[in-house]
């Protein structure tokens, strides 16, 4: 993990992110919440380190949310987050998406055995999200209601289908309309309980520059509207936004685990040639033209084929079109005035000068309409609030 903030941890770059972050940006990080002893989420990244491991595999991000007594849960939730990349990357005789299906399964096997060697882990399991880019596009995997999302400019899909009793009690209805009084947290599917388990596939997507992922447990998506979701994405960098959509979780209650973690493409997915300046671009000269051909000859070799047309799934299961506009922004000031008053009623330590500024300039924003500027204001004095909080919280080990 790179910086823990009490219980806020957040993922150590992958070995090959300086091959790739002059094109894509992403961070990943998970929080225990304010109910649980213990943390049962787990996540993991995989960047790829060759051209042509990205033709074949591309790159993984994961999350599972583990389920069972005791630490099985937990334990249930790491072998997927350990096994699941490993495996994914072998199988050179299968495609990406046979790959990444006989990855989980494998998983599910490896827990459901590991749950019959004891009694303390009998029944224990874990949903699973994964997100797979490739030249291909996305291509999601998925068991259980851990979530993927994808915004593309103003609109926000959901990606993978809850294998959840609201969710196939009305499949074929919009969910917005479940009734409240169906339990949300019964889930059908995951991996561990039993020998086999069948595993949805979705995409492949196709990619544009801009288009940003979330991949998280319910812990988050449960606390954090789709609107809100969608327009702290389009309005903060990527460790920004996972890190105020794990406080907005805390200060609604913080009833599970929290993780979660945001992709965002920044440019054309490829590997940084030698001689790339850390902006991005190329050197201008007449090796500029190589990379692009041996991309396009990795494509044939590697990228070709019935399967590169399929489409998996029927997703996106959920959109919302969600232009910039003040209710977003006016939630977030509702939070931040709510954490001022709390604060000067417990007389905590606070930076009152930074948190003022932040305050008074998002305020000035909203006024002015600046909505974008609001929302980055009021987010920011929101992460500085709670980040001082959290320093001030006995850490549960």
């Amino acid at each position: 993990m790179n910086g823990t903030y009490g219980n806020l941890k957040f993922l150590e770059p992958d070995p090959n992110w300086g091959l790739w972050s002059h094109c894509l940006d992403y961070a990943g990080a998970t929080d225990l919440g304010l109910r649980r002893a213990n943390n049962q989420d787990n996540l993991a990244v995989l960047l790829v380190g060759t051209e042509k491991e990205f033709q074949r595999r591309g790159h993984l991000f994961l999350v599972a949310d583990g389920m069972g007594a005791h630490a099985a849960g937990e334990l249930a939730s790491k072998i997927a987050a350990d096994e699941i990349p490993l495996t994914y990357m072998k199988h050179p005789d299968k495609n990406p998406a046979e790959a990444l299906r006989s990855a989980i399964q494998q998983a599910n096997e490896k827990i459901h055995q590991r749950g019959q060697q004891s009694e303390d882990f009998q029944g224990m399991g874990t949903t699973v999200s994964a997100l797979v880019l490739l030249p291909q596009g996305a291509l999601v995997a998925h068991v259980g209601d851990s979530r993927v999302y994808r915004l593309r400019g103003q609109v926000l899909e959901q990606l993978t289908f809850d294998h959840s009793l609201p969710w196939e009690l009305y499949r074929d209805q919009p969910k917005s309309e479940i009734p409240a009084g169906i339990p949300r947290n019964v889930i059908l599917r995951s991996l561990g309980p039993r020998p086999t388990v069948e595993v949805d596939l979705e995409g492949y997507y196709p990619l544009e520059v801009g288009d940003t992922f979330l991949v998280c447990t319910d812990g988050l998506s449960g606390q954090v509207s789709n609107e809100e979701i969608a327009t702290i994405l389009q309005c903060l960098p990527c460790k920004e936004a996972l890190q105020v959509f794990v406080d907005l979780a805390n200060l609604r209650g913080g009833p599970d685990n929290i993780t979660g973690i945001i992709v965002k493409l920044t440019g054309q997915l490829h590997l940084a040639q030698q001689g790339t300046p850390a902006g991005g671009k190329k050197n201008v000269g007449p090796q500029a033209a190589t990379p692009s051909v041996l991309a396009s000859l990795l494509r044939w070799l590697f990228g070709s084929g019935a399967e590169k047309k399929r489409r998996w799934g029927k997703g996106p299961y959920e959109r919302l079109e969600c232009p910039l506009g003040p209710t977003v922004p006016q939630t977030l000031q509702t939070v931040v005035q709510e954490l001022r008053n709390a604060a000067a009623n417990s007389q905590w330590q606070i930076d009152w000068d930074q948190f003022n500024l932040l305050e008074t300039s998002g305020q000035s924003a909203l006024q002015n309409s600046q909505f974008q500027e609001a929302v980055q204001h009021f987010s920011r004095a929101i992460i500085c609030m709670m980040y001082q909080l959290r320093q001030q919280r006995p850490k549960i080990a």
